[in-house]
């Protein structure tokens, strides 16, 4: 089976990358046979910037997303999104390309459940 997460909010500020990345690893870990594929949207794309500081104890996007690439998941980020807010020529964290809108198509004709944050 294939999930795909769309992403359209920002890290923080919300709580909708959160709860989307939260069940993501959640879905890795319970089901490890189950394709996780994750691409980040409008001021999503943000979440793939790498040197992300948060107060102890509170959650951290880019930890998570390395959860998350590291258990084999597939992040990608629009790039016309990543272009709009200035970030498309910054690092992103290891893991994480820029894409594309046919990307997106492509991997929700080929996903068994799309979910959308």
């Amino acid at each position: 089976m294939k999930a795909l997460f769309i992403l359209n909010d920002a890290p923080y500020g919300s709580e909708k990358a959160y709860n989307a990345l939260r069940m993501a690893m959640a879905l890795q870990k319970d089901y490890p046979d189950v394709e996780v594929r994750v691409f980040l949207m409008a001021d999503a794309v943000t979440c793939a910037l790498p040197n992300q500081t948060t107060p102890q104890g509170y959650y951290n996007i880019e930890r998570m997303l390395k959860a998350v690439i590291s258990k084999g998941g597939q992040v990608k980020a629009c790039g016309t999104c990543s272009e709009a807010r200035g970030i498309k020529g910054l690092a992103l964290l290891d893991g994480v390309e820029i894409s594309t809108m046919s990307q997106l198509v492509q991997w929700t004709v080929e996903a068994d459940k799309v979910l959308v944050f």
